[in-house]
């Protein structure tokens, strides 16, 4: 018994099949995470150490060179290059193609650490990353409150930050700007070695003095207490009063008799801004396998009640950049195409069928196997991002074709004069080798692109499999469903002019006959001489060779991935390697108050000594980066794009000697 003639003999299994599907579909679906693009890692490796105070050159010739020589022994490599700044080297390996990330990072890290005796002592444990499109901030946004700068930077740091980190999805937060508060110990060199003290035994007795342990615990017939210790710091005056040396008579050397102790506020190493107005930036990064939307929406809702907590200190959060709102803009968007295509579909069905039932038959490929697609995405780890809903987008049409071809041969076989369950029976069965070759033209075409390795294949794989189980998924469904339905609700219609429902069927089916009828006469045309075969020939020969020169001519551009307006841009200024971070800072002044001035500019958001990408983390005093957002795309005449770039001319000319990205 083949499984049509089951379908058709007990509806009861099929149905109860796909309403498992459904429902798993629907689970997988919502266990879905939204990304902007699929995720990917490229070959490429980063090694970052730090070497406080050292200059560039000393910095290239004892780290860089020391790390270069270490990893040049590892596999599949196939460049090395490095920048050695002030007190930072980065050192990119990059790999072939085919090259195993995780792996090659590993090996990285083995030949590193086997090469640390080697580097200077002062230079801190080498930092091994591998490039990821999930490694950049979800939300960046600027506080504000009316605190004094020291006491706000310790509230963000010690009750913000704690708090946003605990947000389920949170991988890492990142603060910029701010004035840290510092205890300094000034020591006088004459009062210290009038006392024969050096400044290592200073250092000493404070740190042991500043410590908080436990010492024991008491214990009752009903309770037991643990004794703790407490012996930080309340103070300035307890440092002050803090013993260094008792004197062999007797009297006390305390910290206030050889040093003066000031409470101020660390060297500023970074800066940021939100609207040319000072705040402490902070960057949420997410965990590598989080749902990006779902931490976005976490962070905002815990923002709200952080800003209720703090209400006294006027605590206020302005959310200056979210990579998940051009994310939900561009689901959106794509969700209403998807929802566009079925009901320009069912159309297409209704005219061509001829009727209502029939289209309906056909529909119902479309939710089976796109809601039963959800259940591979979630197997092999896919998520919601512009290429899985933009192959959900191409497949609309591809879906109902099996059982378009299916539907028409049994409604043939209807009008041969068949009861409607031997015409499913034998139109299924007499078609089945025809839809399958169908489905088979649309799965070897995609089924490739599974296989390709390298940045595209991460990319392109999740778009060729959604294509692929939904395709398969669409043949099944012609084979149970649409024989089942056709066996029970189907009939033959007869297209009746007095009808009104059927007359605009009528004049389709009018229009439709008399472009076959041209169709047909310019076919009669094209081979009715030798000389009309040839010119068709040349002529499609001519068009097809043309095209080509719209590649090299440059009328069509090329692009690793197509430039979309997001209603934003980052721009990246760059001084020269000995500026410091005032000199960066009075440049970024004058970005600020240009683009302060543009009717499209919307929002300006700064950090100065600080970029995101390879030196995230590390103090760069020369460079700064502003995070430009603009008007809707609706409300203005010129592109993102376009924009930044005019943008970036115009500040080039008004900052000499700055470099512009």
């Amino acid at each position: 018994m083949s499984i049509t003639e089951i379908a058709i003999k007990r509806p009861s299994l099929i149905i109860v099949i796909f309403t498992v599907l459904t429902v798993l579909g629907l689970i997988s679906y919502s266990n879905l995470a939204y990304e902007l693009i699929p995720k990917f890692s490229a070959p490429i490796v980063f090694i970052n150490t730090v070497y406080p105070g050292a200059s560039p050159t000393e910095v290239e010739n004892s780290v860089s060179k020391v790390i270069e020589e270490a990893v040049s022994g590892v596999e599949k490599i196939v460049n090395i290059r490095s920048n050695s700044f002030e007190g930072i080297s980065t050192v990119v390996v990059e790999f072939k193609q085919n090259a195993n990330v995780d792996l090659a990072l590993q090996e990285a890290q083995r030949k590193v650490n086997g090469a640390v005796s080697k580097l200077p002592d002062d230079a801190k444990t080498p930092i091994l990353s591998k490039f990821g499109s999930d490694e950049f901030p979800v939300v960046s946004m600027g506080a504000t409150g009316n605190l004094a700068p020291a006491a706000f930077f310790d509230l963000i740091k010690q009750r913000v930050k704690p708090v946003l980190s605990r947000i389920e999805g949170v991988g890492q937060i990142n603060l910029i700007g701010g004035q840290e508060r510092e205890i300094r110990v000034l020591i006088n060199r004459e009062k210290l070695e009038s006392q024969g003290l050096s400044v290592l035994q200073v250092v000493q007795v404070i740190e042991a003095a500043n410590l908080e342990f436990p010492t024991g615990k008491i214990k009752s017939d009903k309770e037991q207490i643990t004794v703790r210790l407490a012996g930080k710091f309340q103070s300035i005056n307890d440092m002050k009063n803090l013993a260094v040396l008792t004197t062999p008579n007797g009297a006390l050397v305390k910290i206030s008799d050889i040093a003066e102790v000031e409470d101020v506020t660390k060297e500023i190493t970074d800066l940021s801004r939100l609207n040319r107005r000072s705040a402490i930036a902070i960057q949420v990064l997410k965990q590598s396998d989080a749902n990006a939307v779902a931490v976005s929406d976490g962070v905002r809702k815990e923002l709200q009640v952080l800003e209720k907590e703090f209400a006294d200190e006027n605590l206020k959060f302005k959310i200056a950049n979210d990579t998940t709102d051009f994310t939900r803009d561009a689901v959106s968007a794509v969700d209403h195409d998807i929802m566009l295509a079925i009901l320009l579909v069912a159309l297409v069905m209704l005219m061509f069928l001829h009727s209502l039932r029939n289209s309906l038959i056909v529909m119902v490929a479309i939710p089976a196997s796109l809601v039963s697609t959800f259940i591979g995405m979630y197997l092999f780890g896919f998520t919601l991002n512009l290429m899985t809903l933009l192959a959900m987008s191409l497949v609309i049409g591809i879906l109902v074709d099996d059982s378009i071809v299916v539907l028409e041969n049994i409604y043939r076989h209807m009008e041969m004069g068949k009861d409607k369950r031997k015409a499913s029976l034998d139109g299924r069965n007499e078609i089945a080798f025809t839809a399958l070759a169908i489905t088979m033209v649309d799965v070897v075409v995609f089924f490739p692109l599974t296989l390709t390795e390298g940045i595209i294949g991460n990319i392109m794989r999740s778009f060729a499999w959604v294509v692929v189980f939904s395709t398969l998924m669409s043949l099944f469904v012609s084979f149970t469903i649409t024989p089942m339905l056709a066996s029970r609700f189907s009939k033959l219609t007869h297209l009746n002019p007095r009808n009104l429902f059927q007359l605009p069927l009528v004049l389709f089916e009018r229009g439709l006959a008399y472009l076959t009828d041209q169709y047909t006469k310019l076919l009669e045309w094209a081979i009715r001489a030798p000389l009309h075969r040839i010119l068709i020939l040349v002529t499609t020969l001519t068009v097809f060779f043309s095209s080509f020169l719209l590649l090299t001519n440059g009328y069509i551009g090329n692009a690793f991935i197509v430039s979309s307006d997001r209603g934003e841009f980052i721009m990246k200024l760059e001084l020269n390697k000995d500026a410091n971070i005032q000199e960066t800072n009075l440049a970024v002044i004058k970005a600020e108050n240009y683009l302060a001035k543009q009717p499209e500019v919307t929002s300006i958001f700064s950090t100065i000594g600080r970029t995101t990408g390879v030196l995230s983390g590390q103090s760069t005093p020369y460079l700064a980066e502003v995070n430009v957002k603009m008007l809707p795309a609706e409300e203005r005449t010129v592109r993102a794009d376009i924009y930044a770039r005019k943008v970036r001319n115009e500040l080039e000319k008004q900052l000499p000697g700055i470099k512009v990205q």
